[in-house]
C-alpha cells in the first residue's frame, strides 16, 4: 500500500519511537480487512519497536485496529483504514503511543489529566475531509495524555450500515457515551471548554489580568495572522484574539492561487500561517469570540466569555462564513441533509441524488465534485445564466448526471423530520413552483461578513462589511480592519493577507503619531523602516 518513498519517509518518523508499541487489529475475510492488513505489516517491518498482534476477538468494528502502549492502558483506536486526510493522524498516534512528546501547552496538558469522569469518544470521519483530522488528533492526544478518555475513529466509507442507522450525513460527527456530542471542526481547546464547565470561567479571568496590548488583533485567518506578524516586527506588543486560527481558509480544500505557493490546501496553509506568527513574540487567544468593542483612549474588546481586553489600537480581521439561504427547513436539517462543505460530506451521500444551489465557481466546482460520488446532481441558480468562469461550465455541462436550472429560486428544503427528502423551488419567470426529490442539499452562495456583534458601534456598508478607507482605518480612531469582512473588494486569501498588513503598519502609524510617548516600544532610530 506504501510506495517506496512514503515508506522511507515513514520510517524516519517512527526513528523517533522510544517505548515499545502493540497493534492489535480486528480483521475477517473482506477485501478491507485484506488492505488493513497489507498496511499494517507494512507498517511493522518499519521499527523494531512495534508488534501486530492478530485478534479473532468480539472487535465491535471489524476491520479496526487499536495502537497501544506495551504493559500500560494508553492506546487509541481506528476503525477502518486511516489513509487519505488520516494518515497524518496515524502516524502522530504511532509516534504519540510510543512516548513521542505531545506538542500542547503544560497548562493544557494539565487541564486534560484532571478531567474527572469516563469518557468514550467514537468520530465519523471520511478520508476526503479536511476538517476531520483536527478532530481525530485532538482527541487522541487527549486519550493518551488521560486513559480515561477512550477514542475510536470510524471511516464512514467502510461502516456505512452505521452511518445509516445513526442517520449521520455530516462529518466530523462526534459521538460522547453513545449521544452526539459536536458535529464540524474543532480542537483540544474546544473539546476541553465543551467537557470543562469551569474552564470558560477561569479563561475569562485569566484574559482580563493581561496587560494592555499596542496592537490588538481580533481573527486568526489570513488577514489577522498577517497582521499579527507585520505589528510584531514592530516590537510592539501584538495580540490575536481568535475564535478559531485558521478562520474560513481551514474549510479551504485546494488552494492553487496564492503567490509563491503552486499548491497547497487550507488546513497546512492555516497550519503555516499560525507556524509564522508564532515564530514572533504575539500572544495568540485562541477559540474566544468578540461580542463588544467599546471605543476610548484604550479600546476594550469583550468576548462571549466576558473577559475584557484593552489596547491602544485594534485590527478588525474577522472575516466571513459561508451565507445560507434563509429559507424554511435549511436549520432544521443542517448536518442531516443541509451541507456546506461538498469535498467533507459528499462521500456520505454516494449513489444519493443532491443539489447544489448557487452558480458561481464554488458552486460549479462542487456540482463537478459531487458528480462523482452521487447519482445526480441538480444545480439550482438563481439568476438567469451561470456566473462561473466559462471553463468551469464547458466541465459541468459535458456531465451526463447533472441538471442545471437558472432562473430558480429556492423556497423550502424538505424533510422526513430526520433528514432531507427533496426541496422545492420557484420558476421566477412564470411564478410555477416545481419540486425535486432528493437526500441532500449543498449551499453554495458566497459569504456574509463576520460583523454582526459590531453593528451600531462603527461604520458598516448595506452588506454588513466593515467600511474601511485605503489605509484600512474605520470610522473609529485607531481602531482598523482587514480581510473578508471589509468593504475591499475581491475575496482572495492573497488580497487578505496585503490587507492585513497594510492595517498593521496604519495602526503602527497611529500609535508613533499618539501623544503619548511610551505608546511604543520600538526606537525612534527605525520607525522609518515600514518592511
Amino acid at each position: 500500500m506504501l510506495d517506496a518513498t512514503l515508506k522511507t519517509q515513514l520510517k524516519a518518523y517512527l526513528d523517533k519511537v522510544v517505548q515499545p508499541i502493540e497493534i492489535v487489529a480486528s480483521l475477517d475475510d473482506s477485501a478491507k480487512s485484506v488492505e488493513l492488513r497489507e498496511l499494517l505489516q507494512e507498517i511493522e517491518l518499519l521499527s523494531e519497536r512495534i508488534t501486530l498482534v492478530e485478534s479473532g476477538g468480539d472487535a465491535e468494528r471489524k476491520p479496526s485496529f487499536s495502537i497501544n502502549r506495551a504493559g500500560s492502558d494508553v492506546g487509541v483506536r481506528f476503525a477502518g483504514i486511516p489513509m487519505g486526510h488520516e494518515f497524518t493522524s496515524l502516524v502522530l498516534a504511532l509516534l504519540q503511543v510510543g512516548g513521542h512528546p505531545v506538542k500542547l501547552d503544560e497548562a493544557v496538558i494539565e487541564q486534560i489529566r484532571n478531567l474527572d469522569g469516563d469518557y468514550a469518544f467514537e468520530t465519523y470521519i471520511s478520508l476526503s475531509c479536511q476538517n476531520c483530522p483536527e478532530v481525530v488528533q485532538a482527541l487522541n492526544v487527549m486519550s493518551i495524555i488521560n486513559p480515561r478518555i477512550r477514542s475510536v475513529t470510524i471511516d464512514g466509507g467502510v461502516f456505512p450500515a452505521e452511518v445509516e442507522e445513526r442517520q449521520i450525513m455530516a462529518v466530523p460527527t462526534i459521538y460522547l457515551n453513545g449521544a452526539v456530542f459536536g458535529q464540524g471542526r474543532s480542537g483540544v481547546e474546544e473539546i476541553l471548554a465543551k467537557l470543562d464547565s469551569n474552564a470558560g470561567a477561569r479563561q475569562a479571568e485569566q484574559l482580563s489580568k493581561k496587560d494592555v496590548f499596542d496592537v490588538l488583533i481580533v481573527g486568526g485567518g489570513p488577514a489577522g495572522a498577517a497582521a499579527a506578524i507585520y505589528a510584531a516586527r514592530k516590537g510592539i506588543r501584538t495580540g490575536v484574539l481568535a475564535e478559531r486560527f485558521g478562520g474560513q481558509v481551514l474549510d479551504t480544500l485546494a488552494i492553487e492561487n496564492f503567490v509563491s505557493v503552486k499548491e497547497t490546501d487550507g488546513p497546512h496553509f492555516a497550519a503555516a500561517l499560525e507556524q509564522h506568527v508564532k515564530s514572533y513574540e504575539v500572544d495568540i487567544m485562541n477559540m474566544q469570540r468578540a461580542a463588544k468593542l467599546v471605543p476610548g483612549k484604550l479600546i476594550e474588546i469583550t468576548t462571549a466569555g466576558g473577559a475584557v481586553l484593552k489596547a491602544k489600537s485594534v485590527v478588525l480581521a474577522t472575516g466571513a462564513r459561508w451565507r445560507e439561504i434563509n429559507v424554511p427547513g435549511e436549520k432544521e436539517y443542517r448536518n442531516h441533509g443541509v451541507a456546506y462543505c461538498p469535498h467533507c460530506d459528499g462521500p456520505l451521500f454516494k449513489g444519493k441524488r443532491v443539489a447544489v444551489i448557487g452558480g458561481g465557481n464554488s458552486g460549479v466546482e462542487a456540482a463537478i465534485d459531487l458528480a462523482g460520488l452521487v447519482s445526480h446532481v441538480t444545480l439550482i441558480e438563481f439568476g438567469a445564466e451561470l456566473r462561473a468562469d466559462a471553463v468551469l461550465q464547458r466541465k459541468l455541462h459535458s456531465l451526463r448526471n447533472v441538471t442545471v436550472i437558472t432562473s430558480a429560486q429556492t423556497t423550502e428544503i424538505h424533510g422526513d423530520g430526520k433528514k432531507v427528502s427533496g426541496l422545492s423551488y420557484k420558476e421566477r419567470n412564470t411564478d410555477a413552483l416545481k419540486q425535486v426529490e432528493l437526500e441532500g442539499v449543498f449551499v453554495q452562495i458566497g459569504l456574509v461578513p463576520n460583523s454582526e456583534w459590531l453593528k451600531g458601534t462603527l461604520a458598516l456598508s448595506r452588506h454588513g462589511e466593515i467600511e474601511v478607507d485605503a489605509r484600512g482605518q474605520t470610522s473609529i480612531p485607531g481602531v482598523f480592519a482587514a480581510g473578508d469582512v471589509t468593504t475591499v473588494p475581491y475575496k482572495q486569501i492573497v488580497i487578505a493577507v496585503g490587507e492585513g498588513a497594510k492595517a498593521a503598519l496604519s495602526a503602527f502609524d497611529h500609535l508613533i503619531r499618539s501623544d503619548d510617548e511610551e505608546l511604543v516600544a520600538e526606537p525612534a532610530e527605525n520607525l522609518a523602516l515600514t518592511a
